[in-house]
């Protein structure tokens, strides 16, 4: 059996997208504090978001730091070895975290990518927005043709 790369070696993966109404930058731990404090105040609008339907995450008592930064640690470094690409959604204006984009490999069949994204309840009509926007990227920007969005 041939196992496929998530994405070829020689592919560059994109390291920023920025529109009028949010910027996405590859997720870090400098990103910790700020992360934490987006998903713990939103944990029932991410639940209720197309891609959770497991429930496992968000925690409804959350992590402490800690936790939440070896989570980050985790995302930096699949990306570093082209696992895995995770980015921190950021407001334009104010810079703040306002949500997350995922795109690893997909557990289901018939897909080359799994999509998963999420905004703060604050910024819940950006949801939307961010999904579709993640649509027009990857087709663009990225080396996949059939992304899994989770139903959207």
């Amino acid at each position: 059996m041939v196992i496929q790369e998530f994405i070829p070696a020689d592919f560059d993966p994109p390291v920023l997208l920025v529109t009028d109404r949010f910027r996405l930058e590859p997720l870090g731990p400098q990103h910790n504090e700020a992360d934490l404090d987006a998903w713990m105040s939103s944990v029932d609008h991410i639940r209720s978001t197309p891609g959770y339907p497991d429930g496992n995450w968000p925690p409804p008592e959350g992590y402490p730091p800690e936790r939440n930064l070896q989570d980050l640690t985790r995302h930096a470094a699949d990306f570093e070895a082209r696992k895995g690409f995770t980015f921190t959604v950021l407001d334009p204006v104010d810079g703040d975290v306002i949500g997350c984009v995922y795109l690893y490999p997909p557990e289901r069949e018939g897909f080359d990518v799994a999509v998963q994204s999420w905004v703060r309840a604050s910024h819940a009509s950006l949801d939307g927005p961010l999904a579709e926007t993640l649509v027009d990227w990857i087709a663009e920007d990225w080396p996949w043709e059939q992304p899994d969005r989770y139903g959207r």
